[in-house]
């Protein structure tokens, strides 16, 4: 099933990603979690890609044809492209295919400290093109509520945008944020440029500080007082935090459901707890 066939029919999706191992873990690992949360019964999940190095992509593709075929759970493959060559790229899609995988989500890919990138693909955009002309795949694109860290500004962020759409991208998943607003307004940017595909609410809940500080410095996202206040406040009572994140977020959902998002994707983190607690405060919103 192609992802992009599941918006338009007057109710928003709501789906999950989850992430494989670390490479000296077995994948086997997780199975046990994604059965969890493959249980939600969300509308698709995506896989983030595997670490870097020579089959990269291998346990982000064995997990996405497990939770598509053994869970029965529409999937979406991680893919990135800045330290790959195009026939890495067109191995990885004949992998993909194999496995009978039918959507991937094209992302650039973070620059490695001390690994000088490939030159066959420098944008995101490059690779949905390659994509859409290499195999009857749905492409998804990333988008960036706050801008992306390496645009100069927002009107640069959704002109890079729109080229990834015109690319073949048919839908978007966003970045986290912890301010609705940001999310609005970048909705307002889209439509000024032109962009009319699916745009889904990237929402991770906070369960501890450290994976907030992390993911705060990998993505830049900002942290409203509401928010810095909650994690000051319960930032040394584990289960305190873990609740108020969950709460925090379904506060969100709530607000960008009742302002009619097209849908939600959950970083779920792969913790099978806090996606249960957060779907079932939501499930009768969507």
């Amino acid at each position: 099933m192609k992802i992009h066939s599941l918006f338009g029919k007057g109710k928003a999706v709501f789906s999950f990603e989850v992430f494989p191992p670390k490479k000296d873990s077995p994948i086997e690992s997780v199975y046990g979690k994604l059965e969890e949360i493959c249980a939600l019964k969300p509308d698709f999940i995506s896989v983030t890609y595997g670490a870097g190095g020579s089959g990269a992509h291998s346990r982000t593709c064995e997990i996405a044809s497990k939770i598509k075929h053994d869970f029965h759970v529409e999937s979406v493959a991680h893919l990135t492209c800045v330290n790959s060559t195009r026939e890495m790229i067109g191995e990885t899609l004949d992998d993909f295919k194999a496995h009978g995988i039918e959507n991937i989500l094209a992302l650039r890919g973070d620059y490695v400290e001390g690994v000088e990138p490939q030159k066959d693909f420098r944008y995101a955009s490059e690779l949905c093109a390659y994509i859409r002309a290499h195999g009857d795949f749905d492409v998804s694109g990333a988008c960036y509520p706050e801008v992306h860290v390496d645009a100069k500004n927002e009107v640069e962020d959704v002109l890079n945008l729109k080229k990834k759409v015109d690319a073949g991208a048919t839908h978007l998943i966003s970045q986290l944020f912890f301010d609705n607003a940001f999310f609005y307004r970048f909705l307002e940017r889209t439509k000024i440029a032109g962009i009319n595909v699916p745009i889904e609410a990237g929402i991770m809940p906070v369960t501890n500080k450290k994976q907030i500080e992390r993911m705060v410095s990998l993505c830049g996202a900002s942290l409203p007082p509401k928010f810095a206040k909650m994690m000051q406040k319960y930032e040394n009572k584990p289960e305190a935090l873990r609740d108020a994140g969950i709460a925090y977020a379904v506060e969100q959902i709530v607000d960008l459901l009742a302002n009619g998002v097209d849908g939600i994707h959950l970083y779920t983190m792969n913790n099978p707890t806090v996606a249960e607690k957060i779907t079932r405060a939501v499930e009768t919103l969507l």
